[in-house]
């Protein structure tokens, strides 16, 4: 509770910037910016998520999120060039990990009218290297597939590595589409 995350997500179809607020361990609440490259268009929000299962076990934890948006899509693309909608967006988010391996499913659904609507999915597998100490720098090799039927390549694969150490986390990989993936986020 009281702590305040920023995000920012580079992937082969969007960048994005999400800063959020937590009053409670079961949800945190901020505003997102993304852009969406294929579709030419902006999108601004505010994103709720929502905890709503965590189990913390001796050597493992696993979580269940509802992630949710509201807001403006903004258009540069053809016909739509100029044009706003509203957006809406959900979805959920389960990982599990202990201290040598992680998996995580995520899907989301969104709706931005005559702009944009898609559905998408992704999962992740990973392995830690090595098994660090508390305020170590720790690695993990993973790999990401994900999923979105409306593409023209339906299917993405993305190898990537982790780096966390303190508040900060980095993600830096190559998908099999040449598509750079960067993500930072930092929690204080």
């Amino acid at each position: 509770p009281g702590g305040i995350t920023a995000m920012a997500m580079n992937d082969g179809d969007k960048h994005s910037l999400h800063l959020h607020y937590s009053p409670t361990a079961k949800y945190s609440i901020g505003p997102r910016i993304q852009y969406n490259r294929g579709g030419d268009y902006t999108m601004g929000t505010v994103q709720l998520n929502n905890l709503i299962k965590r189990w913390n076990n001796p050597d493992s934890q696993a979580n269940f999120y509802i992630k949710s948006g509201l807001g403006v899509a903004y258009s540069n693309k053809g016909a739509f060039d100029h044009e706003s909608e509203a957006v809406a967006f959900t979805g959920i988010a389960l990982d599990w990990e202990d201290r040598r391996y992680f998996t995580s499913y995520e899907n989301h659904i969104m709706d931005a009218g005559d702009i944009d609507s898609h559905f998408r999915q992704s999962a992740r597998v990973g392995i830690a290297p090595y098994i660090g100490d508390y305020g170590d720098l720790h690695t993990w090799l993973m790999v990401e597939v994900e999923h979105e039927p409306k593409d023209d390549d339906t299917w993405t694969v993305t190898p990537l590595v982790r780096f966390f150490k303190g508040v900060h986390l980095m993600e830096t990989g190559i998908s099999d589409q040449g598509d750079v993936l960067f993500n930072y986020v930092v929690r204080y």
